[in-house]
């Protein structure tokens, strides 16, 4: 009888602890698992094409290298290298994400061969005429942001939590995003982003994901549509390569001038 006593103690101590989580703890919990599940992929290469659609679906492409270092203890690292078309071939981007203070940015223009910081206050700009802002390139840090748990729902036949993200960035050009995540595969499937009025401004879909040495998983598709202006800017990724030897000094500003 003691015995069945405290199992029912214990459950109902579990049961309470469960259901006394409330949104905003539940949230974090979540954004936690995300990032916890793509830690230790170390470095990283990839292709890019880019295509970016006016209102009218006029259309112009771009062929850009992406190469990217997973720090400990803070953001990734990446640089994005054009190769076409000719009037932004040999563009460089530098980026270095960090979990609470403002991201380091910096542009590589080989017409002015200088090399551009990009300032803490207008990351909200678009990236080269794209549809994705230098915010929207910083890698994913739980500290970026203050969560709120929403709902479970089906997403195009897969099962997801939706989770609300307060940027924590002052100078952030959202108010709020909502993510639908896949929570078997750690990985989202879709964001809205909202402007600071609260409104939608955009929204980015994930799709033909590819799993990776047996653990991280990878968007080969990533379309992000803006509700306002009607442009669009899809991004096709192939020849992911990992362990490729990448080091700090391959992300340094001399790095940028001579990425080629």
């Amino acid at each position: 009888m003691k015995i069945q006593l405290i199992l029912l103690l214990v459950g109902s101590l579990f049961a309470f602890s469960v259901c006394a989580q409330t949104p905003e703890e539940k949230g974090l919990a979540i954004a936690k698992s995300v990032e916890k599940a793509d830690e230790g992929w170390g470095d990283s290469t990839a292709n890019l094409n880019m295509v970016l659609r006016n209102r009218q679906g006029e259309e112009s492409v771009r062929a850009i290298r992406l190469k990217s270092l997973e720090v400990q203890g803070d953001g990734d690292k990446s640089m994005s290298i054009f190769d076409s078309p000719r009037d932004v071939k040999g563009t460089a981007f530098l980026s270095f994400s960090h979990a609470i203070k403002p991201d380091d940015q910096w542009l590589y223009l080989p017409a002015l061969k200088r090399v551009k910081r990009i300032s803490s206050s207008n990351k909200s700009g678009p990236f080269m005429g794209s549809q994705f802002s230098y915010e929207d390139l910083a890698s994913f840090e739980v500290e970026k942001y203050n969560y709120k748990y929403i709902r479970d729902e089906a997403h195009n036949g897969i099962n997801t939590s939706v989770v609300e993200n307060y940027p924590n960035y002052k100078h952030s050009g959202y108010k709020r995003q909502i993510v639908w995540l896949d929570m078997d595969r750690k990985i989202p499937l879709k964001v809205e982003y909202y402007d600071r009025k609260n409104d939608l401004l955009k929204v980015l879909t994930f799709s033909d994901y590819q799993q990776y040495k047996g653990k991280f998983w990878r968007a080969h598709t990533q379309s992000m549509i803006n509700k306002q202006n009607g442009k669009s800017t899809l991004i096709t990724m192939s020849d992911f390569k990992f362990d490729t030897g990448l080091r700090d000094k391959d992300f340094s500003k001399n790095a940028l001038k001579r990425a080629r």
